[in-house]
């Protein structure tokens, strides 16, 4: 009887741990089905996000609105990446989205600078207005041979 009431309780025990554990999976995780209902996709295409990784901010005047997703190639070679967008903030058609640094090496994230259309990007829609990251190395290296500014 003691062995049984043991057993119950260790279950119990072990049921209530991985409940807990699903929970905070689904909470920190990145899970479409659950975090889609406040978010929306735009894409943005760039010739270069040297850096930028998926999970990275996106940002409104400083303050972060949303997540990069995925990060591939489309057909013309240029780096296609995918924003999740909270779904109460609207992104008029003539914005600008550029790759932006936290410091001078720190993590990239993309900062968007919003246009004055009257007409908003729909889920799905893409960015075209750009600015691709910075890519120190060859800032340095040209300061350093003395081609800044050829």
């Amino acid at each position: 009887m003691a062995n049984t009431r043991i057993e119950i309780l260790v279950g119990c025990f072990l049921v209530a741990g991985f409940l807990a554990f699903g929970w905070l999976a689904l909470k920190l995780g990145d899970v479409p089905w659950l975090t889609g209902a406040r978010h929306y996709a735009l894409e943005a295409e760039f010739s270069n996000i040297s850096g930028l990784k998926s999970g990275a901010d996106v940002q409104i005047a400083g303050v972060t609105v949303g997540r990069v997703g995925h990060l591939r190639l489309n057909e013309d070679h240029m780096a296609l990446v995918t924003l999740q967008i909270d779904r109460n903030i609207q992104i008029p058609l003539d914005s600008m989205a550029s790759i932006k640094s936290q410091g001078i090496i720190g993590d990239k994230f993309i900062q968007i600078t919003l246009g004055g259309d009257e007409e908003f990007h729909q889920p799905g829609g893409l960015i075209w207005d750009t600015e691709p990251a910075i890519d120190i190395e060859s800032l340095i290296s040209q300061f350093a041979f003395g081609q800044v500014g050829n």
